[in-house]
């Protein structure tokens, strides 16, 4: 369950209550009071406020044992709320306590304080964190911003647009010029700089930038050929969608031969299916610069779809439906269906790519 974040002044009626639902549910309190020096005070105020409690202190200028048995204790609830400071950021999972109560809150920076609230809520138990400040006059404009943040930011996976905010409050969040910040939040870092590419590009090229156009992660190849990065070749799941990634990346034929080459260098020789996966990336490739949308292939011949501008001459196309009738044929008109067999993975590799070499005999 996400975090129940609240922002409010320090009062000590709001505290006792925060403390004694979570002690009469059976939880254990952090109670974060970052000043070593009144430490003992508060603990000793929080005895008072609630009598029923038993309650520890943990600070960094403890000795290491005893601030280990004071965990442990805590761990084993033989005191159930803990004065501490900013220490427990990277302290054990406590499952049972879920309340945390954060003194000047306005002194901890964004991510301390995500961090911090991430100490409750381990559990299947509804969790609560008490931001407690001075008042609004007595707080920068930075904090004000900063618990503004934290406390919108309550839903599981809040990190990112915590991290978003952090920069833009800290002046580290602009791309293009001192006012330009985007729609990052919205749809992501990766996302918005694969949007901004595809507008240079068609500025570069003199274009007005199509924003209705979809982005493309390039055209559709489907050869119906097994190319592919076998499990009993390289078992590790996370390495293996690794280098899919890389290989989908790669721009060029060059950077897909120093894949192969590191592959051989790391696994052993490459099997076909790795030879063919590699073959296929290279024809996308082709395919991508020739503007074509979809190149489907099986034994009997296949068809190249083309996008709405694509840098072949239509001059070319006819051509080549004219040199062979009944080997290519136009359907509508982005469509180029080729009827040429193919049994294996080699002979179909190599029919689609003589296609494509006539088709960029004169392409820009």
């Amino acid at each position: 369950l996400s975090v129940k974040t609240f922002v409010q002044q320090k009062d000590d009626t709001a505290i006792k209550e925060a403390i004694l639902r979570e002690l009469l549910r059976g939880g254990q309190v952090y109670y974060l009071h970052n000043d070593i020096d009144s430490m003992q005070r508060t603990a000793d105020d929080l005895r008072k406020l609630v009598p029923d409690a038993r309650v520890g202190i943990a600070h960094g200028q403890m000795r290491e044992r005893e601030l280990e048995a004071v965990m442990s204790d805590f761990y084993h609830r033989r005191f159930n709320v803990l004065v501490c400071s900013t220490i427990i950021e990277t302290g054990i999972d406590v499952p049972s306590a879920n309340t945390i109560i954060i003194e000047r809150a306005d002194k901890l920076g964004l991510a301390q304080l995500h961090q911090l609230r991430g100490r409750v809520g381990r559990s299947h138990h509804q969790a609560y964190a008490y931001l407690t400040t001075p008042g609004p006059r007595a707080m920068t404009k930075d904090a004000l911003k900063r618990l503004e943040a934290i406390e919108q930011a309550t839903d599981l996976g809040a990190g990112f647009v915590l991290a978003s905010q952090d920069l833009e409050i800290r002046g580290a969040g602009e791309l293009l010029g001192e006012e330009q910040h985007g729609n990052m939040e919205s749809i992501g870092f990766s996302l918005y700089m694969e949007m901004l590419e595809q507008a240079v590009e068609a500025l570069k090229r003199g274009e007005q930038p199509d924003t209705a156009k979809p982005l493309s992660g390039g055209p559709e190849v489907n050869l119906r050929i097994p190319a592919l990065i076998p499990e009993d070749y390289l078992p590790d799941v996370f390495t293996r969608l690794t280098l899919y990634k890389r290989i989908a990346g790669s721009n060029n034929k060059d950077q897909l031969k120093e894949l192969q080459v590191e592959m051989i260098d790391r696994f052993g020789l490459l099997p076909e299916p790795v030879k063919n996966l590699f073959q296929v990336t290279e024809l996308r490739q082709k395919a991508e610069k020739l503007g074509i949308t979809r190149l489907d292939a099986h034994a009997r011949g296949g068809k190249l779809e083309f996008a709405e501008r694509t840098p072949v001459d239509p001059l070319t196309i006819v051509k080549l439906v004219q040199s062979g009738p009944n080997v290519y044929k136009l359907e509508g008109a982005s469509t180029l269906r080729f009827e040429l067999e193919s049994e294996t993975a080699a002979e179909r590799i190599q029919v689609v790519s003589e296609v494509l070499e006539r088709l960029s005999g004169s392409s820009a």
